[in-house]
């Protein structure tokens, strides 16, 4: 009975933007003057930056159409001639008469594309390259060992969760062997029987009585409530600040899995300073209007951006990521001369229907990241001489802190 009694305890246990690809009318009987490839000799990486921050809200690789239609086979379609003149100045050819243009403009609903005058041979050439090659089956090379990823975070507090739990576990377990052992000597010094008549609930219930009346449990009891308690109070302090998982309602109902993800819109599109200034920046309304003002116009969440336009307020948009004043952080140095890239801290944000802090953002957190990332060294004359003295000392890998990452005065000035 006994074993059974103990057996059951243990049981209970994305403008209207480039127009380039207007030029890749999908009609495929278009007089094209056979000419040589027109993105020949363009740089594909300096194009696909091109690319992603002026043609990727209208166009795609593909043949897909987004706002304008798919660029493949492009250089099929029209010589290069024509398409340098599309690119500068798109009203131009349709206002000089040609076919092709008109027919262009009428077939993708008149809408107006944006001309970019300032783009000569080398920028032409190498948004076509990057066409190109984006089209072209992707081949997997070897890994590169100065890509830098996200740090595992330490998960300290998980660990410390699992001991107590573990521990508050084991210690119940033995407090009941220990008092049934101390019920069974007491009944065998009584002389009674080991088998008895009392039913299992009045067993348990006398088992409860035992337990409460017991010091050693009483004072366990405390123990536990009183550790309990301590790592609460520690979780609680650690936890000043920090924000992970905040996913605040915005004022307009903005899908940055359909934008980022779907449309694969680049993210300096709409957060401009983010390659170029300390600060990525809140896009304003007449970014969000370079597509809107054509497309989901009767939308009811972009009718509030026409409002906030024609009442001169700007969006009140939450913000999310948030550190505090006494920390000095650059994300131009970090996206253009680290290399990292935006999930890196802010996670799949092409996946997040709505944005959320992923990361913890703390100091630990940071400083983990500079002790475990290599420096972007690779073609990237900013680190050049620095790489150099490197090796003249050390055969390992340069680390962030091995370039003052871990000095308070790079963070806190």
């Amino acid at each position: 009975m006994i074993r059974k009694f103990y057996k059951s305890i243990l049981a209970l246990a994305v403008v209207v933007s480039i127009s380039l690809g207007n030029a890749t009318a999908q009609d495929s009987t278009s007089a094209a003057s056979a000419a040589p490839a027109a993105g020949a000799g363009g740089d594909v990486a300096k194009g696909e930056g091109l690319f992603k921050n002026n043609c990727a809200q209208c166009h795609a690789v593909t043949a897909e159409v987004v706002v304008g239609p798919g660029l493949a086979g492009i250089e099929e379609r029209r010589d290069y001639a024509w398409l340098k003149k599309w690119i500068n100045n798109p009203m131009g050819v349709i206002g000089s008469g040609d076919k092709y243009a008109n027919e262009l403009y009428a077939k993708y609903n008149k809408t107006q594309m944006t001309a970019f005058g300032a783009f000569g041979d080398d920028e032409v050439k190498a948004i076509l390259a990057y066409v190109k090659s984006a089209a072209a089956p992707k081949v997997e090379g070897p890994v590169d060992p100065n890509k830098v990823t996200q740090p595992a975070e330490t998960g300290g507090g998980k660990f410390i969760n699992v001991i107590l739990i573990s521990l508050l576990v084991i210690m119940a377990l033995v407090l009941v062997a220990l008092l049934g052992i101390l019920q069974l000597l007491n009944r065998l010094s009584g002389g009674e029987s080991l088998e008895s008549s009392a039913s299992f609930g009045e067993k348990l219930k006398a088992s409860f009585k035992n337990i409460a009346a017991n010091k050693t449990v009483r004072s366990a009891i405390v123990w536990a409530f009183i550790l309990l308690a301590t790592k609460a109070t520690f979780d609680g302090m650690y936890g000043i600040g920090v924000h992970q998982g905040y996913a605040p309602k915005q004022p307009i109902a903005f899908s940055h899995k359909l934008h980022a993800g779907e449309m694969k819109i680049n993210c300096a599109y709409c957060h401009t300073g983010v390659y170029k200034g300390k600060q990525s920046g809140i896009p304003s309304a007449n970014i969000c209007m370079n597509c809107h003002n054509a497309i989901k116009r009767e939308s009811p969440e972009i009718q509030k951006i026409y409002s906030a336009i024609e009442s001169n307020k700007p969006i009140e948009w939450v913000r999310v990521h948030n550190l505090p004043d006494l920390a000095y952080f650059n994300h131009a140095q970090h996206t253009n001369v680290g290399g990292l890239e935006c999930k890196n801290c802010h996670g799949e944000i092409e996946k997040m229907e709505v944005v959320q802090q992923r990361s913890s953002l703390t100091m630990g957190w940071c400083i983990d990241c500079h002790r475990k990332s290599e420096v972007n060294g690779k073609d990237n004359g900013y680190y050049t001489k620095l790489m150099e003295a490197h090796s003249l000392v050390s055969k390992g890998a340069m680390k962030v802190q091995d370039n003052g990452g871990l000095e308070c005065a790079k963070c806190h000035y």
